[in-house]
């Protein structure tokens, strides 16, 4: 019954918040000691003012589009046959997740640390606000895979419940973060926005259906799981890597002069996954969902689509903003966050199936 949480999961994703730090410490002392070099990176744009660094953008491209070659649209009717796991996991996805992460942003970091304390500058804590939003927006895509793993979820419940999130994302992403920030007092243009939107999600989800489709027909499932996709793992995982580290080396001034912003950034983050996945687990049990549906729809709803959100929050405000900052800290924050998530997850399924369940 009890699950080793730790020693299940890859070499990569175990030490995810090692990598990130060590991508920090590189990416400041590159900024730190190479100023020109990082401010002549920082300044290749695909045009001026656009503050869509060319470097930025292939290598988030690289990332999302190994993610979105793994989603099998075919296999969404699944989801319909337990439809009160899917309607809860969308309630907490689309309307709480969003709405509770803008109302801590506006608590703790234009509240508490900003207005009262004045640790931060009120335009600063707007901004924040801003990329904790737009971390908000997006559920997650590829981790939560790994999550599901981990407690034993329904696997064909978890790949067709992203897949749903990816088209509802094309449609909702956009207006959640204008009408949220708009509120925020942060001013999003709508053209940039669904750029982003079309750059970001759009084409790669089209563009990694396509390529699935295709291959699959010409070669066959098998080698395409087996085969293909695996050659993808690698670059995925450096692109990562590298965005983060470009990234920390572009912020690097504000980091070290403001070192604190971090740690006061994780606490409306962390607080939002806890309550999230809280929720929606709890909801799932009022409503008899199965332990191994709802283990899956609690993480995705915890989780978010980081990469989605770094790239997002360069174009919108560039890579040296505060909102680029805050996405960020979510990357660092969430591992170590969800893996806690997974633990609790599995240890109380005893007691969630002491309930009876009707899916």
């Amino acid at each position: 019954m009890t699950t080793n949480v730790a020693k299940r999961l890859d070499f990569f994703e175990r030490y995810l918040s090692a990598w990130v730090l060590v991508c920090m410490v590189a990416g400041v002392t590159i900024g730190k000691f190479l100023p020109g070099v990082t401010a002549a990176v920082s300044r290749w744009e695909f045009g001026q003012g656009s503050h869509v660094n060319i470097a930025i953008a292939i290598l988030i491209w690289l990332m999302i589009f190994p993610m979105m070659l793994k989603i099998d649209f075919g296999g969404i009717h699944g989801v319909f046959q337990k439809p009160r796991g899917l309607l809860v996991t969308l309630f907490v996805n689309w309307i709480i997740k969003p709405l509770s992460m803008a109302a801590l942003g506006w608590i703790f970091i234009q509240g508490l640390f900003s207005s009262v304390l004045g640790w931060i500058e009120p335009t600063t804590a707007a901004n924040y606000v801003a990329g904790l939003i737009i971390l908000a927006a997006a559920p997650c895509t590829a981790m939560v895979f790994v999550w599901s793993y981990l407690t034993d979820g329904d696997g064909a419940y978890t790949l067709a419940q992203v897949a749903i999130n990816d088209l509802i994302m094309v449609f909702a992403f956009a207006p959640i973060v204008m009408i949220l920030a708009g509120v925020s007092g942060v001013h999003i243009p709508a053209e940039v926005l669904i750029t982003s939107v079309i750059v970001f999600i759009v084409v790669p989800l089209a563009a990694g259906w396509l390529s699935r489709f295709a291959l699959i027909k010409a070669k066959g499932s098998a080698w395409f799981e087996g085969a293909f996709l695996p050659k993808f793992r690698p670059v995925a995982i450096l692109a990562l890597l590298a965005t983060l580290t470009l990234i920390f080396a572009f912020q690097a001034d504000n980091l070290l002069s403001n070192w604190l912003a971090v740690i006061l950034l994780a606490i409306p983050i962390t607080i939002q996954v806890y309550f999230n996945s809280g929720l929606t687990y709890g909801l799932m049990r009022l409503f008899g969902v199965r332990h191994n549906v709802a283990t899956p729809g609690a993480l995705i709803g915890a989780s978010n689509f980081f990469e989605l959100a770094v790239a997002v929050a360069i174009t919108l405000f560039g890579p040296t903003s505060p909102a680029a900052l805050a996405t960020i800290v979510g990357v660092l924050v969430e591992v170590p966050v969800m893996l806690s998530v997974c633990r609790i997850c599995v240890q109380s399924r005893d007691w969630y199936q002491s309930k009876p369940t009707l899916s």
